[in-house]
């Protein structure tokens, strides 16, 4: 008989709390973007390095990182992260200049990625009763719906009274807590030798995703590097392959590449992706139109997207039963389209004049991107054998990262764009309109305030309609991506597992 360990519950406390920092980090910065940018002088290139050096980071760091905490021990693990992490928040609350924060929101990403891997390790570790570990994990599933949930709010409260350092200080209360609280309660348990760990193939897919990322940031935004961004997204691409070829290669791979060979994995990691990256992507650009073009505070814009994120966490609990009802063919497939169409429809409608109706599309959009993420891990962890079921959990949780970094990437970049393609095209009957006005609606704000007057009013009215026809473009392109994926998943998981018979 195995005795239950008497402190699990205040294990899972702490491995709880000290989630809910790393969580709320991955969308507090969305809020924070206007305030921030005009605080350090940040370019439109550098505001989303600022954004998005967390999530892809983090999607390179996680499985390695993970396979380290096996040698080691997930306490110390914890312990380093931990540490690191609240050092790294200190050094971006007080960061002078941008290159230096996302400096430090790189090194956090280190902490969290020591963090993450720990906590659902711990988890299955403390508590041996299945249904017991089974409502541990469900607190920790819906910690982090919420987490994200309120990370625009909590930006939005703290930039109301404090500066913009503040969303970072934040963590580190919270960290003063778990520290000591986590060296007393975790669990102590022995490493395993499991062989040597390989750092190089870690830096191999790390510098493949931040090349990557680079060139698409700096190639493609109005501010364009030409020839070197096409060059380093030839290194980019070349060190992803690279990384592939070794996985495939290798007897014990960092990342089981194998798993892809099924079509409904494959397509159930493309959801992960595509969902993730679409929320956090949407989520950034709207913050910017509503505190930009609208004249929201931080606090106003927070509250009015809550129903994006508060409906995605709402329906987390629901979505598994949804699937059981109707299959997971059923449900992914309504999910896609329904986020399709609900990109479509808030294009078109104004988020200032229409508040309703817009809060009922972000509520529906959240719904449905919060089944589509349910129904990718369904489809991921379904179609994978129960001795892979580990390596398939590292892909889909690098899968949402990765997601979550380039879809700001993604939007970021079209959105920049469109706006200098809209901006440019009103230059000739401005006048003297210094050329950066074109580049974000940022450096337009900032040269309007340096000329003022009537001229400075015009380059403003200007800017914000550039922005909110910019705004269109991007959500038709997401709109029509999320649609040509709805098919997709439509025709890819025609066999995958249909809803269960009632029984009679």
């Amino acid at each position: 008989m195995v005795h239950p360990q008497p402190n699990r519950w205040l294990v899972l406390a702490t491995v709880i709390l000290a989630f809910i920092p790393i969580v709320i980090d991955m969308t507090i910065l969305h809020i924070a973007v206007p305030t921030l940018t005009a605080a350090l002088g940040a370019s439109a290139t550098e505001a989303l390095w600022i954004i998005d050096i967390y999530s892809l980071m983090m999607a390179g760091l996680l499985v390695p990182m993970g396979t380290l905490a096996d040698r080691v021990g997930h306490r110390p693990m914890m312990l380093i992260g931990l540490s690191v992490f609240t050092i790294a928040s200190v050094m971006a609350a007080f960061s002078p200049a941008p290159l230096l924060l996302i400096a430090a929101r790189a090194l956090m990403a280190v902490g969290g990625s020591m963090i993450m891997p720990s906590i659902l390790a711990l988890i299955r570790q403390s508590f041996e009763d299945e249904r017991e570990r089974a409502l541990g994990l469900g607190v920790w599933s819906a910690v982090a719906s919420v987490g994200a949930a309120l990370g625009p709010l909590a930006g939005g409260a703290l930039l109301e009274h404090f500066w913009w350092g503040s969303v970072f200080l934040i963590n580190l209360p919270v960290m003063l807590v778990v520290l000591p609280t986590a060296w007393f309660v975790l669990p102590r348990q022995p490493s395993k030798p499991l062989g040597a760990w390989n750092i190089q193939q870690a830096l191999i897919l790390i510098l493949g995703l931040i090349a990557t990322a680079y060139a698409i940031k700096s190639g493609f935004m109005p501010t364009g590097e030409g020839v070197f961004g096409t060059l380093t997204l030839i290194l980019g691409v070349a060190m992803l392959v690279w990384f592939a070829r070794i996985q495939r290669a290798s007897a014990t791979p960092m990342l089981d590449l194998s798993l892809f060979a099924t079509p409904v994995f494959s397509v159930g990691l493309l959801m992960a992706f595509v969902a993730s990256g679409a929320m956090a992507g949407f989520e950034l650009v709207l913050a910017q139109e509503l505190q930009y073009v609208f004249g929201k505070t931080p606090l106003d814009a927070g509250l009015f997207m809550l129903p994006l994120a508060a409906a995605s966490a709402a329906v987390s609990p629901f979505s598994g039963m949804l699937t059981e009802r109707f299959g997971l063919r059923a449900v992914a497939t309504a999910s896609m389209g329904a986020a399709a169409a609900s990109f479509f429809l808030l294009g078109r409608v104004s988020v200032d004049a229409s508040p309703l109706i817009a809060a009922a599309l972000l509520g529906l959009l959240g719904t449905a991107l919060g089944c589509g993420l349910l129904a990718s891990s369904v489809a991921i962890m379904s179609s994978a054998p129960t001795d892979k079921a580990g390596a398939a959990g590292s892909l889909e949780a690098t899968g949402y990262e990765l997601g979550a970094g380039l879809g700001i990437t993604f939007f970021g970049v079209l959105l920049g764009a469109a706006y200098h393609s809209h901006f440019s095209g009103a230059m000739g009957v401005l006048g003297m309109v210094p050329a950066t006005a074109a580049n974000s609606i940022n450096d337009a704000m900032t040269a309007a305030q340096t000329i003022g007057g009537a001229e400075g009013d015009a380059i403003i009215a200007t800017a914000t309609r550039a922005f909110s026809s910019a705004h269109q473009t991007v959500l038709g392109a997401a709109a029509l991506l999320l649609g040509a994926l709805t098919i997709l998943v439509f025709c890819a998981l025609r066999h995958a597992p249909r809803p269960q018979e009632p029984q009679g």
